[in-house]
């Protein structure tokens, strides 16, 4: 079973390890389209989840070459879950929002997250370490992952967070087939998504009001040894890996992967799976992506301090 937290109700929802999907075109900086058929995720149970029958939009604050400070996105999110739930309020439409960046070293901390999991002393903590009010255990954000905040108001998709948790665990699986030819799946009662024994990809939301923030973290070619001082996601028996490390694996021993990538420099990765992800997400939510802009001086005030926790607020 998985948690997901919110500020005003806890739900539990139940996992799901197999999925199927049929391909949409790519919806990107033009007019609201009407799809003709439904785009699907399938259950363990083979039952149909039909996500959307006419494509909505969604802005896109695309920072993925930036570092920006944990407290400073969190804070952001929090901001845009307050606009949307006033417009709801107010029985005013809001779009969809999704920012995708990389964070300054740090480790969070779910909202019912055990400090057990933590293989150092919290007070002498090798980088900043936040509690957060996200579902899941301890991982690790860095250089090298993409991290990717939906904020969601599902009431415009589905309502139903078993349906949304899979739906972001099929868009990196997704990326890692057409992008990388790497097959990818979900471990029975675990989210995220895994390649082997191998987690490539954390997922964890909260949600308030229907309105869901926080996400998801996909290693491209992050240094893995941080993850080394945590049990990440409370899981002991089983590794971390990234897409640099398994095409590393899987060009001398098998041959897979696609002559495009393999090859790429860590900044190509990163441009690479940027792409992937933004293609992918627009074609699981049918959302048509609007790209906006904000300068990163807002970001700059808050410089990362060592060995700091933060409760929830």
């Amino acid at each position: 079973m998985i948690l997901a937290a919110s500020t005003h109700f806890l739900i539990t929802v139940p996992t799901s390890p197999s999925h199927s999907h049929t391909k949409k075109s790519y919806l990107l900086h033009s007019h609201t389209t009407t799809l003709s058929k439904s785009n699907q995720i399938s259950d363990s149970k083979s039952t149909s989840i039909i996500i959307n029958d006419q494509s909505r939009t969604c802005e896109c604050f695309k920072l993925y070459k930036e570092l920006v400070p944990y407290d400073k996105a969190w804070d952001w999110q929090k901001q845009i879950v307050k606009e949307k739930k006033a417009l709801i309020e107010k029985n005013q439409d809001c779009q969809d929002t999704l920012i995708i960046l990389q964070h300054h070293p740090v480790y969070t901390l779910g909202t019912g997250s055990s400090e057990e999991y933590l293989n150092f002393d919290i007070k002498d903590a090798p980088y900043d370490v936040y509690r957060t009010e996200r579902g899941g255990e301890v991982t690790y954000h860095g250089p090298g992952q993409l991290v990717m905040y939906p904020i969601i108001n599902l009431r415009n998709h589905k309502m139903d967070l078993h349906w949304y948790l899979r739906a972001l665990e099929e868009v990196v699986i997704r990326v890692l087939s057409s992008t990388f030819s790497i097959k990818a799946s979900r471990l029975e009662g675990c989210t995220g998504v895994w390649v082997g024994d191998k987690k490539v990809a954390t997922v964890g939301i909260p949600v308030s009001q229907w309105i869901t923030y926080h996400g998801l973290a996909l290693n491209v070619n992050t240094d893995l040894t941080p993850f080394l001082s945590i049990v990440p996601c409370g899981i002991r028996n089983r590794q971390v890996g990234s897409i640099k490390g398994l095409l590393g694996e899987f060009q001398p021993s098998t041959g897979r992967g696609k002559a495009s990538v393999l090859h790429s420099s860590d900044c190509q990765l990163i441009d690479i799976t940027h792409s992937s992800l933004i293609k992918e997400f627009s074609e699981v939510f049918q959302l048509e992506i609007f790209h906006k802009s904000i300068p990163m001086s807002e970001f700059e005030d808050t410089t990362p301090t060592r060995s700091l926790t933060r409760k929830l607020t």
